[in-house]
């Protein structure tokens, strides 16, 4: 297991800011090259740029311990601008032309599947860092983010237990919703729980006034909100506006992953209930130290949030695959990392399931309050029960599917 603690994050602020400049060709030949493709201008510049913040703060640590192998750690970054087809062309060109050691990118399941393949065919690692919808089998693939039950599981039960039995669902209407709202049913029908209501919305719509009509008749004892995207921030709102949130407690699976209820204000977002890998006011020795040299390496930014932290768990967990298996070489790092390794981070514990390539997480129930999520329950290392219900690849090692879970 891995550790990094307060005087290593703290004496690194300064060597980030000089990584965070270095061009892709001045690589050393002897560097090992880790490639990283996210959206880091555009709409989703948001969960981009954080996650690149902390992708660089990562390399900059594991370099001032010492690099990995006796090498120093560069990166080869491209910035997709929020455009799916730039993810297919720097794919291709992070893996031919530039011989990364490894790829760490991706933010919406869209952009995975745009690169994934390649990666494969490649025979280059590839990490994907982020909360989805679960069911990706292949073995050149290591997941960091939460999957649906490993967060519903949690959420539900604490949600109902401070409202009731009855719940509405609104959802975003693609497949992360979609997978949500049959994850969100099954753990609200395993409660004793009934579901009263499930609306889905595009991804552009921003006017919930009659939806918040019909939930009125509907009358459900919480609303469940797997909504995605500044549109979809309206519902909350509006919600508040309408003089609901005090009336029909709310519970997200998504708000605040990009630090969206930092954009509300507490009238309209305090009592939010929400279950994620990480909170900026977790109070660990781990958190206190990441949250020190993230300001310090960025001029006292403190826009860190969810899946900019599983990104930085995900390099510091290929970095300890690396380490056990002495080599760069793919296939004695996936044998190193299907060992079970483990680190600790910002979140907590992170252990690596050999059947899946996903991550056992800790997951924190929150509530909103005063724009910060409130740590409630830690309920640790839960385990990926979702995908482990379709995925073994202890057992089919070359399989190479995304599954659709039955639920």
């Amino acid at each position: 297991m891995t550790t990094f603690n307060r005087r290593k994050f703290l004496g690194t602020g300064a060597a980030l800011s000089g990584a965070a400049m270095l061009p892709s060709f001045a690589l050393a030949a002897d560097a090992i090259k880790l490639g990283s493709i996210l959206d880091t201008s555009g709409p989703f510049d948001a969960y981009g740029k954080p996650m690149d913040m902390a992708m660089r703060l990562a390399v900059s640590q594991i370099n001032a311990d010492g690099g990995l192998l006796g090498k120093q750690v560069e990166v080869v970054s491209y910035d997709t601008q929020s455009d799916m087809a730039l993810y297919t062309q720097y794919g291709q060109q992070i893996t031919r032309q530039d011989q990364v050691d490894v790829v760490h990118g991706g933010i919406l399941s869209a952009s995975r599947e745009a690169i994934r393949q390649t990666m494969r065919r490649s025979q280059t690692l590839y990490f994907y860092n982020v909360l989805y919808e679960g069911g990706v089998c292949d073995r050149n693939i290591f997941i960091n983010g939460v999957t649906p039950a490993q967060q519903v599981e949690a959420l539900v039960p604490y949600a109902m237990g401070k409202s009731g039995k009855k719940v509405y669902i609104l959802a975003a209407d693609y497949n992360y919703g979609q997978y949500m709202a049959n994850w969100i049913q099954k753990f609200v029908a395993d409660n004793g729980g009934e579901t009263v209501g499930v609306d889905f919305f595009p991804l552009d719509v921003a006017d919930f006034g009659s939806t918040i009509a019909k939930i009125q008749t509907a009358a459900p004892d919480l609303v469940i909100a797997p909504l995605v995207g500044g549109n979809h921030l309206s519902f909350f709102r509006q919600w508040a506006a309408a003089g609901m949130k005090d009336r029909i407690p709310l519970a997200s699976t998504t708000l605040g992953v990009g630090n969206e209820h930092k954009v509300l204000t507490p009238e309209e977002g305090n009592g939010i209930m929400v279950a994620y890998n990480y909170s900026q006011e977790l109070d660990t020795p781990e958190n206190n130290a990441f949250k020190e040299a993230w300001a310090a390496a960025n001029d006292g930014d403190q826009s860190m949030h969810e899946i900019a932290v599983s990104n930085y768990h995900g390099i510091l967990t290929w970095a300890e695959g690396v380490r056990k298996a002495g080599s760069l070489e793919r296939d004695a790092i996936i044998e190193a990392l299907e060992t079970g390794i483990s680190i600790t981070g910002p979140g907590g514990v992170v252990t690596v399931d050999p059947k899946t390539h996903h991550a056992v997480l800790d997951v924190h129930v929150m509530e909103i309050q005063d724009q910060q999520m409130k740590v409630i329950e830690t309920l640790p290392q839960r385990q990926p029960i979702d995908t482990q219900a379709v995925c073994d690849l202890e057992a089919n090692p070359d399989d190479n599917t995304q599954y659709e879970i039955e639920i």
